[in-house]
């Protein structure tokens, strides 16, 4: 890695436990800035989320996806184990960007269509997102072992080639009609996921 420069405070959080943030200063990115939230004193084996924004559900309460329910999810189990990372890219709409994903959705209403094929439609990339931000955070914190939270093999390549060495901890969260259609999509194009009746 490179060596990079972090902008870090302090923040208070309901419920009296405080957290860190660490903001990746890098003169190269487009957008705002990867930013970790740092629980406790991580170390090895710790519990991380790699998280891309999105607005639909984090602010607007749309359930046509998790998004928001994994974020959620994340937050309590590093909470529950004492130290953990959130790494929270932005990168909406798998790395397209807000208005492609308000393209794709109109597509997908219109046509019946899951986000994949709609991106393909609009001639967009099926995922356009990059990890090496989040590998910068996590290194810069000093971990090369994490039980990362995810169903995305393509988030564990990434940080696999970077040498951290990743145990993955499946991501289960209920959720809607509508999400549930638009995991399945991506069950067939090779995401990890469960369902609640695996377990």
């Amino acid at each position: 890695m490179t060596e990079q420069l972090f902008v870090e405070h302090s923040l208070s959080r309901i419920g009296g436990t405080g957290f860190r943030v660490r903001v990746l200063d890098d003169a190269l990115s487009t957008g705002n800035p990867p930013v970790a939230a740092i629980y406790g004193e991580p170390a090895d084996d710790c519990l991380v989320r790699i998280h891309s924004r999105c607005v639909y559900s984090e602010v607007l309460g749309s359930v046509d996806c998790d998004c928001h329910d994994q974020l959620r999810q994340a937050k309590e189990l590093i909470l529950e184990e004492g130290a953990g990372v959130i790494v929270y890219l932005d990168q909406e709409g798998r790395g397209a960007g807000l208005l492609a994903k308000a393209r794709g959705y109109v597509y997908s209403q219109e046509n019946q269509a899951d986000t994949f094929a709609s991106y393909r439609a609009l001639h967009l990339p099926d995922d356009s997102r990059d990890y090496a931000s989040a590998a910068d955070l996590l290194e810069g914190l000093g971990l090369t072992r994490l039980k990362l939270l995810t169903n995305n093999p393509e988030k564990m390549k990434a940080l696999e080639l970077r040498g951290i060495v990743v145990k993955r901890v499946a991501s289960i969260v209920p959720v809607s009609e509508a999400a549930e259609a638009y995991l399945e999509a991506k069950r067939r194009r090779g995401h990890m996921i469960p369902t609640l009746d695996d377990h």
